[in-house]
């Protein structure tokens, strides 16, 4: 670097200064931030991977064979990758030995592949995290579980180690660096700083800009009332947009895990909206964000004084014998059991019909999700939880996150912290960033009866209000959907609902994942869904074989299912106006506007 700059110096001092002069301000930052943090005393294996690396560790050294032949291919993908690039370098064009997977966003500058330096690293990259991944999935003799672990945690290492998380290897950040002549790292700094900062110690990385939203403001806009409330939910009633309505109500049960408003997210998104707008009196449940006084507050309790009285409340007001019900996710889980509760009670007639989204009754093969549950993590989550009573959101947070780390943590990593940018605005992230919190009872309860013995599906092993709890028994009629891509609760996971219940049964598989698989609004004329009106098949890869597909939403196909069931057309009800149950807030409500994080930092 050559030249002189505005103050008379070389370039090349002026930088140096100029980075020194940052490195000192970096270091007061981080001192200060330090001095007020307490010690930590977290285990340093939480999610307890450690013994299954060592056991995959002996399974590996145990074929040494295997080993030489990953390494000699690998040796030889290298000397075929040097050979393209000295072909570059004499002006010809190979093509590319290896490509990242589809969708892969780490790689998108163009000088990934138009520099020859760049594109060597980014190659080398995936060749030897492609050989690291296929080695570990080859070891053979670990336990589903352990292998499970495994697969995850190497995961982990091969993400964190992509050439786009450094400065020196992301030909972005290196060229913004020096055109910035460092500031972009500091403000980065400063943005770690404040996220820390935000999470109470524990870093809670910024998604969006979270100062472009406000619940009830932009997002959750439907307009509606609060009618009920109770410690453990807030009921919202929505305003009608027709004269007339369908007879039976429908009661939204989303999962507390995040908070009910994915539902009703913007206008053109919202699902709430949508229903309402076709004539269905819309009912959904905002659930508490406890703190430290739920404490022993048991998934039992969000049955008896959560999903049972949303039932009745929605019944007296609309003055109906019966509701129909849609459980979201870990929401399904627990209309799952209050069905069978129902049944037992004799009061099986209270819900005509019940949707269920992502939602799992069977956890043997319950996904990415299986890898932080066994009896030493839930204890490692228990003794986290001892002090306040409750996970943090942010814990539940980056579990998630994790799943799909390049997506959700290390794309941020990069724009917040290496570029030192602000994230976009953006309304799904935003709701993702705000978290709850769950009961320790209710989270510890969950985690060993679902996830680690999967007692819900064996009948009579679960027992809740002193019911045996048994699925088998419930005949209600159902409309069951999944998503294609659905890592958190897997579709073919979710089809075992068929092989469940006994009452008649719809199955639809919709494109995408956990999330766009079911806001999937007709307008927005994405992904696609399957429907298969023949036979029970025994699984998902039998079901599609003769599956039809069809463009776009299925929320049109729901509809008509609901329709079906939701009785003749009276007057349109509007919230408050039934004497017992008058108006106590206007939607969005209370409930859901209590935050678990900090208010982000100024900007500067």
């Amino acid at each position: 670097m050559t030249g002189q700059s505005d103050t008379g110096l070389p370039i090349s001092e002026e930088m140096a200064e100029h980075m020194a002069s940052l490195a000192k301000r970096s270091q007061e930052l981080i001192s200060d931030f330090m001095s007020r943090q307490p010690l930590s005393t977290t285990t340093p294996d939480p999610m307890n991977i450690g013994p299954s690396l060592v056991e995959m560790s002996a399974l590996m050294m145990s074929e040494p064979g295997k080993l030489v032949e990953r390494q000699l291919s690998l040796w030889q993908d290298y000397m075929h990758l040097w050979q393209n690039a000295t072909l570059r370098m004499l002006g010809e064009e190979p093509e590319p030995i290896v490509a990242e997977p589809r969708g892969d966003r780490r790689f998108k500058d163009p000088e990934w592949r138009d520099n020859i330096v760049f594109d060597f690293v980014r190659q080398g990259y995936l060749l030897t995290a492609n050989t690291i991944m296929n080695t570990v999935k080859e070891v053979e003799g670990l336990d589903q579980k352990d292998k499970a672990k495994v697969d995850f945690a190497v995961k982990q290492f091969v993400d964190a180690l992509s050439p786009s998380n450094f400065v020196l290897t992301n030909p972005e950040v290196l060229r913004t660096t020096m055109e910035e002549r460092g500031e972009n790292l500091l403000r980065g700094l400063e943005n770690i700083i404040s996220d820390f900062e935000r999470g109470d110690g524990m870093l809670a990385t910024k998604m969006t800009d979270e100062t472009a939203f406000e619940v009830g403001g932009n997002v959750a806009v439907t307009p509606g009332k609060v009618v009920f409330q109770n410690r453990m939910f807030q009921l919202l009633q929505y305003n009608p947009t027709t004269e007339t309505v369908y007879e039976k109500p429908l009661i939204f049960m989303p999962p507390w895990i995040n908070k009910f408003y994915i539902l009703d997210l913007t206008e053109q998104k919202s699902m709430i909206k949508y229903l309402v707008d076709k004539g269905f009196t819309v009912f959904c449940v905002s659930w508490v964000n406890p703190d430290g006084s739920y404490r022993e507050t048991s998934f039992e309790n969000y049955m008896t004084e959560g999903a049972l009285e949303a039932i009745r409340v929605a019944r007296e007001i609309c003055n109906t014998d019966d509701v129909n019900v849609v459980g979201y996710c870990i929401a399904g889980t627990l209309m799952s059991a209050t069905l069978a509760y129902l049944k037992a009670k004799g009061r099986e007639n209270e819900v005509n019909a019940a949707t269920f989204f992502t939602a799992q009754v069977d956890f043997e093969n319950a996904g990415d999700l299986l890898v932080f549950v066994d009896d030493t993590q839930i204890e490692n989550i228990n003794t986290l939880m001892e002090e306040k009573g409750y996970l943090d959101g942010q814990n539940m947070a980056l579990t998630f996150n994790m799943l799909r780390s390049n997506d959700l943590i290390w794309s941020f990593v990069v724009n917040n912290y290496l570029l030192g940018k602000e994230p976009f605005p953006f309304d799904l992230l935003y709701w993702n960033s705000d978290s709850t919190r769950l009961p320790q009872a209710m989270h510890q309860f969950y985690l060993k009866n679902m996830y680690n013995e999967n007692k819900l599906i064996q009948p009579g092993k679960l027992v809740l209000d002193g019911v045996p709890i048994d699925l088998t028994t419930v005949e209600t009629d159902m409309y069951i959907q999944a998503g294609k891509d659905d890592h958190i609760a897997p579709a073919a996971s979710v089809f075992k609902l068929l092989h469940t219940f006994k009452g008649n049964m719809r199955f639809m598989l919709a494109g995408s994942g956990h999330i766009a698989g079911v806001i999937n609004p007709p307008a927005a004329k994405k992904y696609m869904h399957w429907t298969n009106t023949k036979k029970k098949a025994a699984d998902l890869d039998e079901w599609l074989e003769t599956a039809t597909e069809h463009p776009g939403s299925w929320w049109g196909d729901w509809e008509k299912w609901l329709i079906r069931r939701s009785g003749k057309k009276v007057d349109a009800r509007q919230p408050g106006t039934n004497n017992g149950y008058p108006a106590l807030e206007d939607a969005p409500g209370s409930y859901v506007k209590a935050k678990s994080l900090k208010a982000p930092k100024a900007a500067a």
